[in-house]
Order: structure tokens, then C-alpha cells, then sequence
């Protein structure tokens, strides 16, 4: 099998990932885009292919089919609605699932094997449909999950302290959405507990700006794409060469039987191990509203 990608919607977060993968060194050989707009991913297959002599890696890039999945490594969805304004993530929920059962179909029957990528929103709720529709082993289905909004929170706090991102430890956990919180008892900076670089109201504060980012963003440009874009890079370079890195993925929980993000070890298998931090009291219960919200979401779909 050879480590060919599959992107399926190549929309604003498609195509942000896209972008993004082949600007940076990775081991993808072959890059295919799917899309219902067949005329638009032909251009897009163009303008993508016109990167690549200032590119780091050789990538096959092409417009394909469901076809194509047969031997992919990884299939990356990103079709669906945006989030409008003023919409929350699970207001797309009934939008989204709707289609998400055709798309895996569809990818399934070509006997794909690999390892599935969700970026679509709901996101938790998206990546317990995919698993639960294509019948892969738990390990193969990850989302995106707080991947991004863990990248926000080290953004935040490294301009807060005026320290590298890359040195400061802390996760954003729970549910892609508004019941997403920090565990702020395991947050470190140079092995250091964060307490001794923030106070608890500097603390509230970017937990409150991370939570309500997207928000932002989408009531000044219309959509995030960007941030999610590098997120999915960082995912794909995971798996493709084995890394073993931890990321905050949205993953298959047995004991609540939902996806749901919390770091995880990710490699060349997918969720090689998830890691389940010890919580504070507080924490825990955030821990357990986000699940509910999780799981009262998936029972509203028919």
C-alpha cells in the first residue's frame, strides 16, 4: 500500500489542508481530491500541481473517485456544512450526518482498508458515524478533534508568557465544541505546573478566548480553514511516519461507548493508546458534561 491520501469535499478545509501538505515535508506519494464539483477540483488539481517545483516533497496530485480508496493509506473527510454564524458545531449535526452514510458507504465498497480522517463538524459525533459505519477496528477512525483548539490554547499561553509553544504542555479535552475545557492541573511549561507562569483569571481568560475562537473568526471572514488545515497535517505526518506523537484526536471511547478527544498516542496503526490524564474534581465533572453532550447528540439522529 502506498501512502496515497484521499480528500473528500474539497471545500475551504479541504482545500487549507491540502494546501498545507504540500508545503511541507511529508511521505505522501500520491494525493487524490474528491468532490461533487468535478469541474472545480479539476482547476483545483491544477493550481495545486503549479506548487509543486517550489514544494518540499514529490506528490502526485489528480482529481479521482471513490475508486481511488481502494489502496489509500488514508481517507480524509471534509465534506459538509459550514458553521454559519451564529450556529454552534451541533447545529450542523442533522446537515452532516445525512450525508456522512453515503460518503462511507461508498469509500467501503472500493475496499478500503486505511485509516479515516474526520474534519467535519459535529466533529465527535461525525467520527462515531464514520466508525460506526464503516466497521473499521477502533484504531482506524480518528477525528480531528481538539487538535485544534489545543493548538490555540499553546498559541495563547505563548504569547502570555513569551515562551516557545513547542515547551509549553496542555491539552484542550471533551467535546469539539462548547463543552471543551483545559485540564489546567496537568498544564506545564518546561516541566514546571503552569500555576507558576498564570494566574487563575489569566487562565479563565484563554480558556474563554480558545473556547470562543471559531466564533470569532467566523463572524470576521465567514469560516475557519487555516488552523484546521495545519491540524490535519500534523495528524496525516503522524500516521505516515510513525511518530508515536501525542495529539488531543477524537477517538473510539469503549467505557462511554462515544468519540471523543483526549491525547492519544498516533502512529502508523492510527490510535496506537488513548491517555486518560488524572482530573481534579471540577475537571472531572466538565469531563462528564462534555460526554453527555456528546451522547445526547448521537441519540437525537434517527
Amino acid at each position: 500500500m502506498k501512502n496515497k491520501v484521499i480528500i473528500i469535499g474539497c471545500g475551504n478545509v479541504g482545500m487549507s489542508y491540502a494546501y498545507a501538505l504540500v508545503n511541507q515535508t511529508t511521505y505522501v506519494d500520491e494525493l487524490v481530491l474528491i468532490d461533487i464539483n468535478k469541474e472545480r477540483i479539476i482547476g483545483e488539481v491544477a493550481d495545486l500541481n503549479h506548487c509543486l517545483p517550489y514544494c518540499p516533497s514529490k506528490i502526485n496530485i489528480k482529481a479521482g473517485s471513490y475508486e481511488d480508496c481502494n489502496n489509500a493509506r488514508i481517507v480524509v473527510i471534509a465534506a459538509g456544512a459550514n458553521q454559519a454564524p451564529g450556529e454552534t458545531r451541533m447545529d450542523l449535526i442533522h446537515k452532516n450526518s445525512s450525508i456522512f452514510k453515503e460518503i462511507v458507504e461508498n469509500v467501503m465498497s472500493n475496499n478500503f482498508k486505511g485509516i479515516f480522517l474526520v474534519a467535519t463538524n459535529p466533529l465527535d459525533v461525525m467520527t462515531y458515524l464514520t466508525l460506526k459505519y464503516s466497521g473499521l477496528p477502533n484504531n482506524q477512525v480518528i477525528g480531528s478533534g481538539t487538535t485544534l483548539d489545543t493548538a490555540r490554547l499553546k498559541y495563547m499561553i505563548s504569547e502570555e508568557v513569551n515562551i516557545c509553544p513547542k515547551n509549553i504542555e496542555a491539552y484542550v479535552i471533551g467535546e469539539h465544541g462548547d463543552s471543551e475545557f483545559v485540564p489546567w492541573s496537568n498544564a506545564t511549561i518546561g516541566l514546571t505546573n503552569i500555576k507558576s507562569f498564570l494566574t487563575e483569571e489569566k487562565m479563565a481568560n484563554i480558556e474563554k478566548k480558545v473556547r470562543e475562537s471559531a466564533y470569532e473568526i467566523i463572524k470576521r471572514k465567514g469560516a475557519t480553514y487555516y488552523g484546521i488545515g495545519a491540524s490535519l497535517v500534523r495528524i496525516t505526518n503522524a500516521i505516515l511516519e510513525d511518530k508515536n506523537i501525542i495529539l488531543s484526536v477524537s477517538s473510539y471511547d469503549s467505557e462511554n461507548k462515544i468519540c471523543i478527544s483526549t491525547p492519544a498516542i498516533v502512529g502508523s496503526s492510527g490510535i496506537q493508546k488513548k491517555i486518560f490524564i488524572p482530573l481534579n474534581e471540577e475537571e472531572t465533572k466538565k469531563l462528564t458534561n462534555s460526554i453527555n453532550v456528546i451522547k445526547d447528540a448521537i441519540n437525537s439522529i434517527n
